[in-house]
């Protein structure tokens, strides 16, 4: 009998993981990465949903759904990079990368701290960084397709962005980890 409670609880959390996967796509949710124009609270952490964050450790389990019970389906092995959170259930949350994988990771592997990847969806053009935000400033240095950094100050077309070795402005539509006209603070 205790065998299949437990099947029966994995087929539940099998059936509320589909679920909560499929329901915002069913409800329109956002396409290419940009922000539905009525983002949601979380139902958890009152936060927005979709917002993006950062992997916090340079070890982040991803499973295929909402608790330990479900299979790792992938880890991230360096801290900082950028996720989306699409979903939110108990102390879980479903996040998407920049090559659009998703999976569910607990909430305190993640931080608040902004961080974006420098066009991923290219693979040979650099990206200029500006000493000023403005096209017609000075070119600070070239940024490689993939290029990891910090951001601050993003006023919905131009970002703050840095690391160790540069530091400048950024076209914002040349970053995932930010959405289209979002101002970051």
């Amino acid at each position: 009998m205790r065998a299949g409670r437990v099947r029966l609880r994995r087929g539940a959390a099998w059936a509320l993981g589909a679920l909560l996967v499929l329901t915002p796509l069913a409800a329109g949710a956002q396409q290419n990465g940009a922000p539905q124009a009525g983002a949601t609270a979380g139902r958890t952490s009152g936060l927005p949903v979709p917002r993006f964050v950062s992997i916090k450790a340079d070890k982040v389990n991803v499973r295929s759904g909402p608790s330990l019970d479900h299979a790792v389906a992938w880890v991230f092995t360096r801290a900082g990079l950028p996720v989306e959170v699409t979903a939110e259930f108990e102390t879980w949350r479903r996040i998407r990368d920049s090559d659009g994988a998703e999976g569910w990771v607990y909430h305190s592997m993640l931080s608040g701290r902004r961080t974006a990847l420098v066009s991923p969806w290219s693979k040979s053009d650099p990206v200029p960084l500006y000493e000023s935000r403005e096209e017609t400033s000075s070119v600070k240095a070239r940024l490689e397709p993939g290029v990891l950094g910090k951001v601050e100050h993003c006023d919905g077309k131009w970002c703050r962005f840095f690391d160790e070795g540069f530091d400048g402005f950024i076209e914002q539509e040349k970053l995932w980890g930010v959405y289209p006209g979002e101002k970051v603070e």
